[in-house]
This record gives structure tokens, C-alpha cells and sequence, in this order.
């Protein structure tokens, strides 16, 4: 059993006969009241997604899910397609279940694919990945105030904030998890 308190990101747990994760969650705890938890969750199964909001003692019981490493191979429009190194067996996800990961994930890189009860419905990528700048603004000369950022395109289609001395051509290190520059490669 999970408790409400206990909910973060990527947590999945059963709630009203169906199977949800976690997209954001945030305690409250207003001045005068008692706390609660407003999450928003999608449902694993059919991927709709609500706003929510829990007794921070309401229990639920944990969901049980099962990881494979696949290999990412390519997109047909509509499906996102992955193959199991060992047995070469390539399924298909839709669009809505990796459209927040696969904007870091390059044809023949490996994900950890999350299934349950045998359905795929989550990808998670490499914490860190180093991607190619195909498209950024040149660098202003002079301007050399503090963190200055701006936007570059990566060879993946995902556009990232990097610091005006990053060029196109540059190779990036990225955290998936935050979406953040970390550094030149």
C-alpha cells in the first residue's frame, strides 16, 4: 500500500479500478486547514490524464510494474517502434505514451521500456545524453552578463536552453530527467 503522502512523479499506483502514474504532484499545506496532495495523473491503460486531489492519508494500493531494455528503431508516423536485443521481438507504442522522452532518444539508442500486465506504456531514456547542435542563434560578442542562455534545436528535434558560446555543430550533454544542459562534450 502507498499512501498519498507518498505520491511523486512517476509513481504508479491503483486508484478507481484503473491503473494511474504520476505527471506532477504538489503537498499543500494551507494556513489554516488540514494538508492535502493535488496530483495530476494519467491512466496507464488508456492514457487520459486528470487533476486530483488527496487526503494525504488516503492509501492505494501500489501498481506492479514491469522494465525491459529495448532498443528504439524508428517511427512510422503513428507508432513508435522498439525491438528486444535478445529475442528481436519489436513492438509498437503510440505517440502518447513517449512523446516527453523520445524528443532525447536517437534511432538504434536503448530506453527502459515500462509495461503492465504485458502493455508498454512508459519509455524512460539514458539519464544523461550527448546529442549534436543542428540548429542555435551565433553568440553575441561582448555580452557577457551571467547565465545567459539561449535556445538550441539538437539532432533529436528537442530544444534546449545552452549558454551563448555553444555553437551548431557542438555536442551537448543533456539530463533527460530535467531537460537541462549540463555541459560541451
Amino acid at each position: 500500500m502507498i499512501s498519498a503522502n507518498d505520491l511523486r512523479k512517476g509513481v504508479t499506483f491503483v486508484y478507481d479500478n484503473d491503473v494511474y502514474q504520476v505527471v506532477d504532484f504538489q503537498h499543500v499545506k494551507p494556513g489554516k486547514g488540514a494538508a492535502f496532495v493535488r496530483a495530476k495523473i494519467r491512466s496507464v491503460m488508456n492514457g487520459g490524464a486528470k487533476d486530483v486531489t488527496f487526503n494525504p492519508n488516503e492509501k492505494f494500493e501500489n501498481a506492479v510494474i514491469s522494465t525491459k531494455e529495448m532498443q528504439y528503431l524508428y517511427n512510422d508516423g503513428q507508432l513508435y517502434y522498439f525491438m528486444d536485443p535478445e529475442s528481436f521481438e519489436q513492438i509498437g507504442i503510440e505517440e502518447d505514451n513517449v512523446k516527453d522522452a523520445i524528443i532525447y532518444v536517437r534511432e538504434n539508442d536503448t530506453v527502459l521500456i515500462k509495461f503492465y500486465q504485458g502493455k508498454p506504456f512508459s519509455i524512460d531514456p539514458q539519464n544523461f545524453v550527448e546529442l549534436q547542435v543542428v540548429k542555435t542563434e551565433p553568440g553575441v560578442k561582448g555580452d557577457t552578463a551571467t547565465n545567459v542562455t539561449k535556445p538550441a534545436t539538437v539532432e533529436t528535434g528537442a530544444v534546449i536552453n545552452v549558454p551563448i558560446f555553444v555553437n551548431e555543430g557542438d555536442v551537448i550533454k543533456i539530463d533527460t530527467r530535467s531537460g537541462e544542459y549540463l555541459s560541451r562534450v
